[in-house]
């Protein structure tokens, strides 16, 4: 199995989030990102957070 690579571009403000959420979980962040990409829930939490951003910018 061969790996690929993700590059994210985020805020100041979201990477300390991150960061506080990971370090409560004595993570770093790369691997709670990872973790929480692979949970099972994370495709309807996904798909949630998307219909909210489309209903707030008046996305169709």
């Amino acid at each position: 199995m061969g790996t690929s690579v993700l590059s994210v571009r985020l805020d100041r403000e979201l990477l300390e989030r991150l960061r506080r959420h990971a370090a409560r979980r004595g993570m770093s962040v790369q691997d709670y990102v990872a973790r929480t990409l692979i949970r099972d829930d994370f495709d309807e939490r996904f798909q949630a957070a998307v219909e909210e951003t489309e209903r707030f910018y008046g996305v169709t």
